[in-house]
């Protein structure tokens, strides 16, 4: 058996545990269409009643499927996402979901991040993301600093944590894959301070440069930066104020993923900190808007309500 191919299988036994009976959909771009046709040939011990369609490329993130597409979604019971783009943050994901489906999202993954991260285990994963965001939870306020100049306060005062496990066992239940992470939506409107984004950045990749934000009133008001900050101004500008709110404030806690320049693995990469921009719908939040891009942070120190939950890159709970 390939490394793809077990990878794969742990999709569907591990992580979805689908059953024979129920109607399960792949939906790829044509960027990863031989991928979702792979997983299409691995489904038939797990599921009789699967299908495989093939969209155009999907060259935005969190742009929405045809109507079509998306009433078509809420007719299955498993969904998995292959796009090159992230359909994550889309209101046809979320209604999908609110119908029962269990979904996976997997925008712009490879062969080699799935053989890397998809291995049947997952104990201290779902341990770490559970722990993390019940801590989310509980907390009111955050400090977020990094040795690159990341300087940023948060309220987070009642709102939810979540565990991202890759676990997606129950109706309605969605999770990225790779997955490892917790995160939650700070209040609207509290984030203050200075925003470093010295990982990665959507479309970007790894960056080069560090592109630097200023935050007031939780809305990124300024980036500067080389040829890197350009682009990330561009990928903004349609969205106006909603695609520069502080959405999202997550926590890599996947000791197998690795920093690659793609963003759907960054972020869960352990020890990391990323910081989401714009719709914040599926956090718990209030801004919805047609983008989500999130900044992977590297070497972070966390502290919540007094108390360090990360050290310069290193878990201290």
């Amino acid at each position: 058996m390939s490394g793809l191919s077990h990878a794969i299988q742990s999709v569907y036994e591990d992580c979805l545990k689908v059953r024979r009976n129920e109607t399960l959909l792949i939906l790829a771009d044509t960027p990863l269409r031989e991928l979702g046709y792979q997983f299409f040939m691995e489904v038939q011990p797990y599921s009789k009643k699967a299908s495989f369609i093939v969209l155009p490329e999907i060259t935005n993130h969190s742009c929405e499927p045809s109507s079509y597409i998306a009433s078509y979604m809420r007719k299955h019971d498993v969904i998995i996402l292959l796009t090159q783009r992230s359909l994550s943050h889309t209101t046809a994901r979320r209604r999908a979901s609110q119908s029962g489906a269990r979904i996976v999202s997997l925008p712009g993954v490879t062969p080699e991040s799935l053989i890397r991260n998809l291995t049947g285990k997952y104990k201290k994963l779902i341990e770490k993301s559970r722990k993390i965001a019940d801590i989310l939870t509980i907390g009111r306020s955050a400090h977020l600093t990094t040795s690159a100049g990341t300087d940023l306060t948060f309220s987070i005062s009642r709102m939810k944590g979540y565990a991202d496990t890759g676990m997606i066992h129950e109706p309605g239940k969605f999770s990225n894959l790779p997955a490892g992470e917790a995160c939650t939506a700070p209040v609207q409107g509290s984030t203050q301070g200075v925003l470093i984004v010295d990982g990665s950045f959507p479309v970007v990749g790894k960056l080069k440069i560090p592109v630097q934000m200023t935050v007031k009133n939780g809305q990124v008001v300024r980036i500067t930066g080389d040829d890197d900050a350009k682009v990330i101004r561009k990928l903004l500008r349609p969205f106006g104020k909603p695609g520069r709110n502080i959405a999202e404030l997550g926590i890599g806690t996947n000791p197998r993923a690795k920093l690659t320049g793609c963003v759907l693995e960054d972020e869960k990469v352990l020890g990391t900190v990323h910081i989401g921009l714009g719709n914040n719908v599926s956090f718990g939040g209030k801004v919805s808007v047609g983008c989500h891009f999130d900044g992977v942070l590297r070497n972070p120190t966390l502290i919540i309500d007094g108390k360090k939950i990360l050290e310069n890159g290193e878990l201290q709970v």
